[in-house]
């Protein structure tokens, strides 16, 4: 990668003229470059988003910033991270077809990709504020991981094209850094980032961060993280990260791409659920909530129970690599050896995966990025009593995570916890 143009950032009174020579674009526009409308439509903490409409329809142009556009011009990023993005959204597409936006242009230089715009879908975060109880997530979600992580593992792929993608997908270095400072580290000491409610959590907060144990768990995950290199990340995958209508579910934003754990994306993932479960008691303006925490809890039983049915499907039917072959077990006659280690990652995957998504918790809480399950929650003491709540579950998970043996005791627990008015 070479940058042979200047950079120039987009906005909306430009970028006609800038990309208007796109033969990909003319294609979906049309050609009356005066007719295009431009609409910047960005709110996440890193880049530009732009909806293009014309005569024939829309697309969405994103770019990338040579900055941490949340934090501004004094935090600097690298522009390859669309290249990275790039190259992750073409290895979805082809690892579970149709579950992410299709790519019609991509320019290295200026760090921008042309992507499909999704309609009428919503991002699932807003979706699940305003109370939507969309049938298809939990299965969606579910199966994107288990054939994504699968497939971009040694346990399907050769090994010289996994080595290979390895190779590129290591030079995500400075996103890397973002996910091992801020998800494992900044919310465990005073970093100059972070922030919470305050001063409703002070006392909460100074307790998590003199937790010995916790922060002794906190580092293990990291260690995992920097060092269990299994798989192609998605690296950020969270309701944020995903847009939805009541029959499709699409993934987005996987710019944070990188090889890691296996479990890390669904811990990501089923954390989210639970914040979105303990924050709906700031959404209840227009009625009971009830109803939608119970829905959330089965969604995240969905998303696990979906996950272990295709990984095992994929198990038996695509275990190609060079782990586990099928040489040592099923060529020799041994079903029940493939099964028994099947049963051994997904148990280690369960247990990684409950750690990784209890340190979500708290990141989204104590740190510099937060969720606006909890965000958009204007009374600051009804706001501050749901995310202790949260953080009680999440500092569970991550201590406890090798003594927990089911959903089903996590939701019993955060029952319990929801219905605590003193805590």
């Amino acid at each position: 990668m070479t940058d042979t143009k200047p950079f120039v950032a987009l906005c909306p009174e430009t970028l006609p003229q800038r990309l208007g020579g796109l033969a990909a674009l003319i294609e979906k526009l049309g050609e009356d470059l005066g007719s295009w409308r431009v609409k910047e439509v960005g709110d996440g903490n890193l880049n530009l988003v732009f909806i293009v409409e014309g005569e024939r329809g829309k697309v969405i142009v994103k770019q990338a910033l040579p900055y941490v556009r949340l934090v501004g011009e004094s935090w600097p990023l690298p522009l390859k991270r669309s290249y990275f993005e790039y190259h992750a959204l073409m290895r979805q597409s082809d690892r579970d077809p149709g579950m992410v936006p299709e790519i019609f242009h991509f320019d290295v230089d200026q760090a921008i990709i042309v992507m499909e715009f999704l309609s009428p879908h919503i991002i699932l975060r807003r979706a699940l504020i305003e109370g939507q109880r969309l049938p298809r997530i939990g299965r969606d979600l579910g199966l994107f991981a288990a054939r994504t992580l699968f497939r971009g593992s040694d346990l399907a792929m050769t090994a010289r094209e996994r080595k290979q993608d390895l190779a590129l997908f290591s030079d995500n270095v400075e996103l890397c850094d973002i996910t091992e400072n801020l998800v494992f580290s900044d919310p465990y000491f005073e970093a100059s980032l972070n922030r919470h409610t305050s001063p409703q959590l002070d006392g909460i907060v100074a307790e998590l961060r003199a937790d010995r144990d916790l922060k002794v768990e906190a580092q293990k995950l990291k260690h995992l993280f920097t060092t269990k290199a299994e798989t192609l990340l998605h690296g950020d995958l969270h309701t944020g990260s995903v847009m939805v209508t009541m029959d499709e579910t699409r993934v987005i934003d996987p710019e944070f791409a990188f090889y890691g754990p296996i479990a890390f994306d669904v811990g990501m993932m089923i954390a989210n659920f639970w914040m979105s479960y303990f924050s709906q008691a700031g959404h209840e303006q227009n009625g009971n909530r009830e109803a939608m925490r119970d829905y959330l809890l089965n969604v995240i039983e969905t998303i696990w129970a979906t996950f272990c049915e295709e990984f095992s499907d994929l198990w038996r039917s695509e275990r190609n690599g060079i782990l586990y072959q099928r040489s040592l077990f099923e060529d020799r006659g041994d079903l029940l050896g493939a099964e028994q280690a099947l049963d051994h990652v997904l148990h280690e995957i369960w247990t990684d995966m409950l750690g990784f998504a209890g340190v979500e918790i708290h990141r989204r809480i104590l740190g510099l990025a937060h969720n606006a399950d909890f965000e958009t929650i204007a009374d600051l003491d009804l706001r501050a009593r749901c995310e202790r709540k949260a953080l009680k579950l999440g500092r569970h998970l991550a201590v406890n995570r090798r003594h927990i043996h089911s959903l089903a005791e996590i939701n019993s627990l955060a029952k319990r916890l929801e219905k605590e008015t003193v805590i």
